[in-house]
């Protein structure tokens, strides 16, 4: 499937809200230590992922070129994906404001962090590093249903930022899909949002049956209160990802 010309035109546009924090990924700047980091983390997820996560997962990991052993090229990842699917893997400094969040998305630009946890912070870190946005997020975006589906969400919620209601509304639908979505595929729950396919503890107690899983539902998401600091008790299983651009499309027409 080719990219849309739609999509080339939103990546070759100027940022204008976010422009401020975008960096440069210095690779070569990365320590053997962190390279290894790296490695143990990946090598620590995979045997898992590898029985359950979603194919679309395993199938981008392997045509962006995710090394198990070095930790990720943004440049290298990005002149993989581009040309499936029009996205690329930007390097931010940090934390973005929802505005310049969005608009990044809106251009099928990934905001990525370019730094690596601790050791000491192996399981779990509050702020997202280039682990979770990398190995968490980037593979799915090489999927063309699920690329235009992430696009048109930034554009979405870029539309709503100054109605903070619809806004967290809509967060809600990322919060059950991005993050912590599921799939059915062969008759089983697969993973495939970014905080499962990250989190080993996560993950496991979800696969263990320490969550409810519920068929989705885009009424009971957008009621779904989030809270982020706490393990998920119920989750929210898609048949497809065209369910989920479905269902983003349904959620604009309510809170539009």
């Amino acid at each position: 499937m080719g990219v849309r010309a739609e999509a080339v035109t939103g990546m070759s546009g100027s940022l204008t809200v976010a422009a401020p924090y975008v960096i440069e990924q210095v690779w070569a700047d990365y320590t053997r230590e962190q390279h290894a980091l790296w490695a143990e983390l990946v090598s620590r997820r995979m045997p898992q992922l590898r029985r359950h996560a979603c194919r679309e997962y395993l199938d981008g990991f392997e045509q962006i070129g995710l090394r198990e052993d070095l930790l990720p090229d943004l440049k290298a990842v990005s002149a993989r994906l581009s040309p499936r699917t029009g996205w690329q893997s930007t390097p931010v400094s940090g934390f973005l404001p929802a505005d310049a969040f969005f608009e990044m998305l809106a251009a099928r630009m990934f905001p990525t962090t370019t730094w690596l946890r601790s050791r000491e912070s192996m399981e779990y870190t509050p702020e997202p590093d280039i682990f979770h946005d990398v190995f968490g997020h980037v593979p799915m975006h090489a999927n063309p249903v699920f690329a235009d589906f992430l696009q048109h969400y930034g554009r979405v919620c870029a539309g709503l930022v100054h109605d903070p209601v619809a806004l967290e509304r809509m967060g809600r639908v990322f919060w059950f899909t991005v993050e912590f979505g599921l799939i059915r595929q062969d008759g089983e729950i697969k993973v495939y949002g970014s905080g499962l396919i990250s989190s080993n503890g996560e993950c496991t107690r979800v696969l263990e049956g320490g969550c409810e899983v519920r068929d989705f539902d885009l009424d009971a998401v957008l009621e779904t209160v989030v809270d982020t600091g706490e393990m998920q008790p119920v989750l929210y299983a898609v048949e497809s990802f065209e369910q989920v651009y479905e269902a983003t499309k349904a959620a604009e027409a309510r809170l539009g």
